[in-house]
């Protein structure tokens, strides 16, 4: 393998392996990775990347991932960034499956995850500080930026925030130049519905299990809610992308073909998303108009970014614990300059330890 290419499977086998935490925390690893530390990208390009994710369906973090790729190593790059990245995820929610599905539970992570969320919101805090000297340059960036915090957090839609974000970026660019068992289901409807759900789908994990439950548990019948609700979970707590839920629900529906087969189909659009855009945002940034609509995308993308810190920030610090986790990943990061990825890792082996610890005899 080219070592252009050796860097980008290694990269993000390992970002896919210790990823918890959703796209917010995976896109503040990335940042850490490709921007403070291997120089792959300028600040203003990884922002202009995470705008352009923002704006099309499919998971965000993956997108980026292919995006980062795209731009190592070309079309190579792009393929293989995006498998590498949902890989692992892929490979631990399927073993998940096949206990579920087999002895009727799902190993208990809950506790690895309490361990992982200080240092991940450490992560993102870092991410966010680092990118904001970059997105709010300037005072009508940042009032964009608070003004799509506000906005969201009063319940408008994602997607809304961020095309008014772009809006206001663009009028003041020219204003100022101017069940557990196997079930029978067959592997093409499968596919095809979470090939449409990848197509049309924006938004979090949440958005997801609303698409979900409306086609899975209450028209087809498919699966039972608990089912579901455990599928979500699993995502959740897992490393990688939350879409790896998809994985879950494919083995439970139909084996490992099944897992397979769904994992393809949500992952899919995204890979045609990115291959499509990607090299529209270098042309996009040359163009005075265009430049200042994705100036204005960009602050609202950091104040979503934001707004999932803060909700991060209510579950993950807890109690004492947590506290000292959180120190000590402050510490890791912004003094010693460690590595941010292997510091989720110490934190979800800690976690590992600790719940043997207290919990098993």
């Amino acid at each position: 393998m080219p070592p252009g290419l050796r860097e980008i499977a290694l990269l993000f086998l390992k970002l896919g392996t210790v990823g918890f935490g959703g796209p917010a925390a995976h896109i503040a690893l990335m940042e850490a990775e490709v921007v403070r530390q291997r120089r792959w990208l300028a600040h203003d390009e990884f922002l202009d990347l995470i705008s352009a994710t923002n704006l099309i369906p499919g998971p965000n973090s993956t997108e980026m991932a292919i995006h980062i790729g795209y731009r190592k190593a070309g079309f190579p790059g792009l393929i293989l960034a995006g498998i590498c990245f949902i890989l692992p995820a892929a490979t631990i929610v399927t073993a998940i499956a096949w206990a579920y599905v087999h002895y009727g539970s799902r190993p208990q992570l809950g506790i690895v995850l309490r361990t992982v969320k200080p240092i991940i919101i450490v992560v993102v805090l870092q991410a966010m500080w680092s990118l904001g000297k970059t997105a709010l340059r300037n005072t009508l960036m940042a009032a964009i930026a608070i003004g799509s915090v506000m906005l969201n957090v009063a319940g408008v839609h994602e997607l809304v925030v961020l095309l008014l974000a772009g809006a206001c970026g663009a009028l003041a660019g020219r204003a100022h130049r101017i069940s557990s068992a196997l079930l029978s289901v067959e592997l093409l409807p499968i596919f095809l519905f979470f090939l449409k759900v990848g197509s049309i789908l924006f938004g979090s994990g949440y958005v997801l299990l609303a698409f979900l439950r409306a086609d899975l548990v209450d028209r087809w019948h498919w699966l039972s809610s608990e089912q579901l609700l455990d599928a979500i979970a699993v995502g959740q707590v897992t490393p990688g992308p939350v879409f790896t839920t998809a994985t879950f629900v494919g083995y439970v529906l139909a084996g490992l073909p099944g897992a397979g087969i769904a994992t393809i189909g949500i992952f899919l659009p995204a890979f045609l998303f990115v291959a499509l855009s990607g090299s529209l945002v270098p042309r996009i940034r040359k163009s005075p108009i265009a430049a200042a609509v994705l100036d204005g995308v960009n602050a609202g993308s950091l104040a979503l970014m934001a707004v999932v810190t803060w909700q991060l920030l209510r579950t993950a610090i807890v109690d004492v614990p947590t506290v000292l986790i959180a120190l000590v990943g402050i510490l890791g990061i912004f003094v010693f300059r460690l590595n941010s990825a292997w510091l989720v890792a110490g934190a979800a082996i800690a976690g590992i330890f600790f719940y043997a610890y207290t919990v098993l005899p």
